[in-house]
């Protein structure tokens, strides 16, 4: 049998595409760089080709070394699935969990999610990370995150998907918005006054794929980069937005008398979502997590 590639060797190269130095590699990898750099150069000899172009200035991945980079967080996900594996057979429902969520869901739901893990997984360390959907998709790829929440529709690459719950989007608009408040269909919204969150967020997309806004570009009040700076630009009368259910209960909304939220026909929606790697050895925590968030969403519908 011929010789086979080595688990560390595979992280030398993952780590050093993505610093592209090799010095800092090196010190991510907790070895020194000759190591590094004999390790990456071992694999070139295993796999039979160049997998990085050095210069004095440069350091790049050639094309087959962005596919055996690919390749390899897959493997080093798996590997660390298969690590885990024997503590949750001996240990069920114990230790660190990493969670990652994006930010159209994490602020209306992480004080009940706590309290809840807390009762019911009292032996499991929750940690939290907030991102936008396609940074927490790479991360749990990549073996960083054990889970994710997020909203469908997004494409989750194979992955295990486990729907929380669907939701519709709400039209959130300035009492004086006199066009806003007499819609009741899509059709009737002067879209050159729709403000959407900034290019990144999921929940734009899933606002204009219903409301296309076509070529036109995009003026700043068209942006922002969070929801209460969405909120703000709407309560300012700069527009009227489309936000999902669970934000319509948040206090930024409820506590404003200047802001109208109201169901309009043929609305937007959105699936909320757990989903981890088909890999994972935490198939208990990913059920007990499911029915806490699935309580949690309903609740708040």
């Amino acid at each position: 049998m011929a010789a086979l590639p080595s688990l560390r060797q595979l992280s030398y190269l993952v780590t050093l595409s993505e610093t592209l130095h090799f010095t800092e590699a090196a010190r991510r990898s907790f070895v020194t760089q000759s190591t590094l750099s004999g390790g990456i150069m071992e694999l070139e000899r295993l796999l039979g080709g160049v997998l990085v172009e050095r210069d004095r200035q440069n350091v790049r991945l050639t094309p087959l070394g962005e596919q055996v980079v690919a390749r390899a967080r897959v493997l080093l996900a798996d590997a660390q699935d298969l690590m885990r594996l024997s503590r949750e057979m001996s240990e069920p429902l114990t230790g660190d969990l990493h969670l990652g969520i994006i930010p159209t869901i994490a602020p209306f739901i992480l004080s009940q999610l706590l309290d809840e893990v807390h009762k019911q997984l009292p032996k499991i360390q929750l940690h939290l990370h907030e991102a936008q959907s396609e940074k927490i998709v790479e991360k749990l790829e990549h073996g960083n995150l054990d889970m994710i929440v997020l909203a469908l529709p997004f494409d989750t690459r194979g992955l295990k998907v486990a729907e929380i719950s669907k939701e519709n989007l709400y039209l959130i608009c300035h009492k004086a918005d006199q066009n806003a408040n007499h819609a009741t269909t899509l059709d009737d919204l002067d879209l050159s006054r729709l403000v959407l969150l900034e290019e990144g967020h999921c929940l734009r997309n899933h606002v204009l794929s219903a409301c296309p806004i076509g070529e036109r570009k995009n003026d700043h009040r068209l942006k922002a980069s969070s929801l209460p700076t969405l909120v703000e630009m709407v309560s300012s009368n700069l527009g009227f937005t489309l936000l999902p259910e669970i934000a319509t209960h948040a206090n930024m909304i409820k506590a404003n008398p200047d802001l109208v939220v109201k169901s309009i026909d043929e609305a937007p929606s959105r699936t909320l979502a757990l989903v981890t790697r088909k890999s994972t050895p935490l198939q208990s925590e990913f059920d007990v997590l499911l029915q806490i968030l699935q309580r949690i969403t309903q609740n708040l519908h």
